[in-house]
């Protein structure tokens, strides 16, 4: 019985390719209790594995996040067996706005603590009593609503390439980092003011809104379905858009374009980009911005060093990799000190004060 990944990523591209059949990407999440994780994270690879469904997704006793891609012609399948799973059945599924065959590479469903890194005892509070749910019309008119505090919930190499009008983006790494910081510089606004939030998908604000409601905040909204569903709700209704540049994804893609703005800068010469790329050095991997000149010029890498070591045999490579962790620039995520301009972003208070 197989219940793991066995084919390397190469290996299943060309699968796909020889497939011929167009792929949906897509993801979902749903906070429920689930007793035994191990049996149904097991069942679900069973399941997908038979339907070639790839991507990501973490299963623990709070519920399920999932990023996914499946065959298009196999979707009725798939949510026919979602539906099958009670506490799936009709769950909301955000479809990618920019659709790519090779997203994910892999089938990969782990056992978590939490289905997001939040770093909160939720024993000391209702993960259930939520902030109220907004649709793409009535975010947009509270955004413009002058008793409005919108905040963005994604980190600070996610809302750099992309955020909504006027909103407050915290220079954060994590999600856990975001709350006590929210939390402390917005708490004189507790009794009044509209905390107004949103992030990719729905599911970050869907324990923030809870978390800031047992700190005291009022009056707490969340953009429903994220900035995936406020993109199509606003292609089908005819709505304005009030989301500047892209939309980060955590898949091959990295990213979806939801307006022709460019709000950042290529993290090597300045220029104006907003394209991620991973270092080519297999040592090192950052994430930052890179323009297509400066991809050209340094073979994909963030830096000289990196550069020359990319351009050795692989066996050079591997051997002075040899005893070595990963570098710490893998999580900085475009924060390494020789990228001159990376972007520094603004104070999440300093912004509030200086708009309200």
């Amino acid at each position: 019985m197989q219940l793991y990944n066995k084919l390397s990523a190469k290996e299943r591209e060309e699968l796909i390719k020889k497939a011929g059949k167009d792929r949906l990407t897509l993801s979902f999440y749903k906070y429920a209790h689930i007793q035994d994780t191990k049996s149904f994270r097991d069942q679900l690879f069973m399941a997908w594995d038979n339907m070639q469904v790839l991507g990501r997704i973490y299963v623990a006793n709070e519920g399920i996040n999932a990023q996914l891609s499946l065959p298009a012609d196999r979707f009725n399948d798939f949510k026919s067996h979602l539906d099958s799973i009670p506490f799936l059945k009709n769950v909301r599924l955000n479809i990618a706005i920019e659709q790519d065959n090779f997203s994910f590479l892999k089938l990969k469903i782990k056992v978590r603590h939490k289905i997001v890194a939040d770093g909160l005892k939720d024993s000391s509070f209702d993960v259930t009593d939520k902030g109220i749910h907004v649709n793409a019309a009535e975010f947009n008119t509270l955004l413009e609503n002058e008793n409005t505090i919108c905040v963005d919930m994604r980190n600070h190499y996610e809302s750099e390439i992309g955020h909504f009008e006027n909103a407050i983006t915290p220079d954060v790494d994590t999600f856990r980092d975001s709350l006590p910081i929210i939390e402390e510089d917005l708490s004189e606004f507790k009794e009044y003011k509209n905390l107004l939030m949103y992030c990719t998908g729905g599911i970050r604000c869907e324990k923030a809104s809870a978390y800031f409601k047992h700190k005291g905040f009022k009056n707490v909204y969340q953009l429903e379905g994220g900035i995936i569903e406020y993109t199509r709700q606003v292609e089908s209704k005819n709505l304005e858009n009030k989301f500047i540049g892209k939309n980060f994804v955590f898949d091959d893609r990295r990213a979806e374009r939801i307006s022709d703005d460019i709000i950042a800068q290529c993290h090597q010469c300045g220029n104006s980009c907003d394209t991620h790329t991973n270092c080519a050095n297999d040592a090192c991997h950052l994430l930052f911005i890179q323009c297509d000149a400066c991809k050209a010029e340094m073979d994909n890498c963030c830096s000289t060093n990196c550069k020359e070591i990319h351009n050795l045999p692989y066996e050079e490579q591997k051997a002075l990799r040899k005893g070595q962790g990963n570098s710490n620039d893998i999580f900085k995520k475009g924060r390494a000190d020789y990228l001159p301009y990376k972007q520094d972003l603004r104070n999440i208070f300093e912004v509030f004060q200086k708009n309200k």
